[in-house]
């Protein structure tokens, strides 16, 4: 009987991001394997006495302080991106740092946020990025971010670092919007508004990254998340060991795990817009988004003539009541596209479109790509 090759999975199942790299992995190996799987979520050190026995072909692990001594076996290998830089001679899986950062920072500013603040590690490369991508799209409509840095490898504990955070948080001007580099993270800053008694969402907002259902879910406040799609990551990593471990090595060594949308939970809850009468205006399109609204609806709603509220809202939000409701019309198509098996006939049926050529141009106005392109890029290839 031919034996199954053999690859070491080296990651860890206890966050989102793993659990998701390994489903991608799973579905890989299942239609186009099948391989046979040592996973070991604990660490190398619990592997190396067994390589001889494993035989591996082929390796997928997060990068760790034993990494040297499997890149030095020569054999293929996928590195999971996380305290290091790029590694040369393996396949490294990265996230979009910059984009998560700038879509945070784009659904802060959408929540009516004057102010903001990012929480992350400034030892990590990837909060770095992610702090980066936050504080460059402020710039870019002429607002600054108050920074907080913990140290990865800190050994400060949990409640003295909870106390320094709440701490910082009372000096924050309010009400502010926080991007917390991860969702653990944003979960430690809602900890520390409860010690320095400010309210979330009211008082801060916070969004977190990788939407890591669990995490987010699982507390008295429920996290908005940047969606990170790490399930597509491990089935293209998988592809390419697949394809090295046949004697061809990858021309591409590199694998990104693409960033689609956010999505929103009650931590962002909340309208911090100062002009009551645009807050008005911005719950009404929420609230009727699939019955698209028009711009005479919403100005009848809140009391005022268009005119007048096109002026407020420009002033108040720097865009245009019909920006506004495309924004949001697309950002429900994008969650229905990716979270859903709708067909996008049927997501056309649902949002009020006559056919899918409308919701083609509409989409593709405000994404610059099809909903059939723009659900490919982000979902992994089924075969």
């Amino acid at each position: 009987m031919e034996k199954l090759p053999c690859v070491v999975l080296l990651l860890e199942s206890s966050r989102g991001s793993g659990r998701a790299l390994l489903r991608g992995i799973a579905d890989y190996s299942r239609h186009h394997g099948p391989w046979a799987f040592y996973w070991e979520p604990r660490g190398l050190e619990d592997v190396l006495p067994r390589l001889d026995e494993l035989a591996p072909q082929g390796f997928i692990l997060r990068d760790c302080e034993y990494l040297e001594k499997i890149l030095a076996l020569g054999l293929p290998t996928v590195v999971v991106g996380h305290s290091k830089r790029e590694v040369s001679g393996a396949v490294n899986v990265l996230t979009e740092s910059e984009a998560v950062g700038r879509m945070a920072a784009e659904h802060l500013l959408d929540c009516g946020f004057r102010h903001f603040a990012y929480c992350g590690f400034g030892d990590l490369e990837w909060s770095n990025i992610r702090a980066n991508g936050f504080q460059r799209h402020l710039a870019s409509v002429h607002h600054q971010a108050h920074i907080f840095n913990s140290n990865f490898r800190t050994t400060t504990s949990w409640n003295q670092e909870l106390i320094i955070m709440a701490r910082w948080l009372a000096t924050l001007p309010k009400p502010i919007g926080i991007m917390a580099c991860n969702d653990d993270h944003a979960q430690k800053v809602i900890e520390a508004c409860k010690i320095a008694s400010l309210q979330v969402p009211e008082e801060v907002g916070v969004i977190g990254a990788d939407n890591d259902e669990l995490v987010c879910e699982l507390f008295g406040c429920p996290i908005s998340s940047v969606v990170i799609h790490f399930e597509k990551a491990g089935y293209e990593s998988a592809r390419l060991l697949d394809e090295w471990m046949q004697g061809k090595p990858p021309k591409n060594m590199r694998v990104i795990a693409p960033t689609s949308h956010v999505v929103a939970r009650q931590s962002t809850d909340t309208l911090a817009v100062q002009d009551a009468k645009v807050a008005q205006a911005l719950r009404f399109i929420r609230e009727h988004a699939r019955e698209n609204a028009r711009v005479t609806d919403i100005s009848r709603a809140v009391g005022l003539s268009r005119r007048a509220l096109e002026k407020r809202f420009r002033s108040t939000l720097s865009r245009s009541i019909l920006q506004e409701i495309r924004r949001v019309r697309v950002g429900m198509i994008s969650r229905m596209l990716l979270e859903t098996d709708q067909t996008i006939t049927q997501i056309a049926e649902a949002q009020g479109f006559g056919n899918i050529q409308h919701i083609a141009r509409y989409f593709r106005q405000e994404k610059g790509m099809s909903p059939a392109a723009f659900r490919k890029e982000y979902l992994q290839p089924r075969p």
